[in-house]
C-alpha cells in the first residue's frame, strides 16, 4: 500500500517510528544488508516490487535476474521511480539508487557488466523493497 503525500514522514524520527531498526539503517542511513540474507535474492514470483518505506512501485519481476551477487538484481526500474546519485564513499565511484518518492536508499546501479542485453544491474537490498505478487 502506497502512502499518500500527506502520510509520508517528514523527519528521520518519524521514519524511525514507522520502520524496523534494520529497515531504518538501510533505507534512511544508506546501509547495506549482508549478501545472501535478503528475502528476495532468489525469488522468482511474478509481481511488482514496492518501496518498503513509502509503497511506491519501483521494479517489475520480469526485470529481475540472477546476478549471483547476493542481492536482488533488476536490469530496469519503473520509469521515474528511482533516482540516481553519484556515490564516492567506500573509496570507489558508484551510483546510488534511491526511491524518487521518499528518498529512501535502495542500493546501487552498475552498468557495463554484460549480465543482460540492457547491460544494467540495479543491485537492491531486499529490506528496501516489498513484493506484491501478481494476482492470478
Amino acid at each position: 500500500m502506497s502512502l499518500s503525500e500527506s502520510e509520508l514522514p517528514r523527519t528521520e524520527d518519524e521514519w524511525r517510528v514507522r520502520l524496523s531498526p534494520e529497515e531504518f539503517r538501510v533505507l534512511r542511513e544508506a546501509g547495506t544488508e549482508r549478501p545472501w540474507t535478503g528475502d528476495y535474492v532468489e525469488t522468482k514470483t511474478p509481481g511488482v516490487y514496492h518501496c518498503r518505506a513509502c509503497g511506491a512501485e519501483l521494479f517489475r519481476s520480469e526485470d529481475k535476474f540472477d546476478s549471483h551477487c547476493g542481492w536482488p538484481s533488476f536490469d530496469d526500474a519503473i520509469p521515474g521511480a528511482v533516482k540516481e546519485i553519484p556515490d564516492s564513499t567506500m573509496g570507489m565511484r558508484r551510483t546510488e539508487i534511491r526511491c524518487a518518492r521518499c528518498d529512501s536508499h535502495l542500493g546501487h546501479v552498475f552498468e557495463g557488466e554484460g549480465f543482460t542485453p540492457k547491460d544494467t544491474r540495479h543491485c537492491v537490498n531486499s529490506v528496501s523493497i516489498r513484493l506484491e505478487p501478481k494476482q492470478s
